[in-house]
């Protein structure tokens, strides 16, 4: 069964970083670093960031002044500044990337008067231009068991943040990922599944200021194979253009069945309606059953599959069917990860303790050099891509 991240342990989002790179002043040379990727890891009783500057190759060196004493949780970037939810009270903090990759304090905001009083944020991301951010809060009209998304505007000069409004999603169990855009960032969506009972896709729609509100999308299922009696979806990845991956559980309603959880291929139409093509016998099967994370590179060609049992990599194919490519690249389990625009995958364990970074092709992969690096309780991560 698909399992969800606690708060500590960091839910998984599925953020882009498509916006970062539209927002880099220059593009990279083999002499300077291709991405900048910040970890939020424990340090005693709060967190910090461990910021490294990644090589042409992969491999990491501290960026100067690392790690810097800021104590937060889930983080999003947008080539200018990294927002971060605060683990000690509820604030969005907002810092200044520096050229360097450096971090300075920008500004705050208290987000809980928006939030219904629940005072804790899950995931936070970006549009694809980096315009808005989203951050998911707890609904504290219903004991705090369900989910909101509330839009910031950024204001590029100073990294403030202006509220927008509050969308809720409605219905139970709630979305608790990052939303995934599609090339025309107006529509996004995730998918949830509780024990197999409960379970939807949810479709999200920008407004012209960014204001993020959900939409009832229609979406097909692919007829499942004999003896069970439906697939339920729960996780999504967006490519770069109106293709997304969605893991599928196969399942008797109100319960799980047995069977490995395979991935689906879907494509969203003008209206923003999914529909897959994909039927039981060509959705390949993982060796991922407690997933986590599951991200698309910016080529469009890979997908990156993780959870408990460790990290796997499929071939995306738009539209049709998924393939596989690789069995485990590593079996520590594997909360979060990002690709950079260089074909590296950075890639976050926290009861491993470490950061991996693989550089992956589609026609090879290899660990980069120093990989795994050690950190203690990686709890998030964010990778702020420097060149296309």
């Amino acid at each position: 069964m698909i399992r969800h991240l606690t708060f500590i342990a960091c839910l998984s989002l599925v953020l882009t970083t498509t916006a970062a790179c539209a927002q880099v002043a220059s593009a990279a040379t083999n002499n300077s670093p291709v991405a900048y990727v910040y970890v939020a890891g424990a340090n005693g009783s709060s967190n910090e960031i461990v910021a490294y500057s990644a090589a042409a190759n992969g491999k990491l060196s501290p960026v100067t002044g690392s790690p810097f004493p800021d104590n937060v949780s889930f983080m999003a970037a947008n080539g200018k500044y990294l927002m971060a939810a605060n683990a000690a009270k509820p604030d969005i903090d907002s810092f200044k990337i520096a050229s360097d990759g450096a971090l300075t304090f920008a500004s705050s905001i208290n987000y809980q008067k928006h939030d219904f009083g629940c005072g804790y944020a899950g995931p936070v991301f970006f549009d694809l231009t980096g315009a808005t951010l989203y951050v998911m809060e707890y609904d504290g009209s219903n004991a705090c068991a369900n989910t909101v998304y509330a839009s910031y505007a950024v204001a590029s000069a100073t990294g403030g943040l202006k509220y927008l409004g509050t969308d809720n999603t409605g219905v139970f169990p709630g979305s608790y990922y990052a939303a995934s855009f599609i090339k025309n960032d107006v529509y996004g969506y995730t998918a949830e599944d509780d024990s197999c009972m409960y379970y939807a896709f949810y479709g999200f729609k920008r407004k012209s200021n960014g204001l993020l509100t959900s939409f009832n999308v229609k979406a097909n299922y692919p007829p499942p194979p004999a003896g069970v009696r439906a697939y339920v979806p729960n996780m999504s990845a967006a490519d770069a253009t109106n293709h997304l991956a969605i893991t599928m559980q196969p399942a008797n309603p109100p319960g799980c069945a047995s069977g490995p959880l395979q991935l689906a291929s879907y494509t969203a139409d003008a209206s923003g309606n999914l529909k897959t093509t994909n039927t039981y016998k060509n959705m390949p099967a993982t060796l991922i059953a407690n997933a986590s994370d599951m991200k698309i590179s910016p080529s469009g060609k890979l997908l990156a599959f993780a959870g408990g049992e460790g990290l796997q990599i499929f071939h995306f194919n738009g539209a049709s069917p998924i393939t596989h490519y690789t069995g485990l690249l590593t079996t520590d389990p594997i909360d979060q990860m990002f690709w950079d625009n260089n074909n590296h995958l950075y890639a976050i364990s926290h009861t491993g303790n470490a950061l991996y970074v693989f550089t992956i092709t589609p026609t090879g992969h290899q660990q980069a050099p120093g990989s795994p690096y050690a950190i203690s309780s990686p709890q998030d991560i964010i990778v702020q891509p420097l060149s296309h």
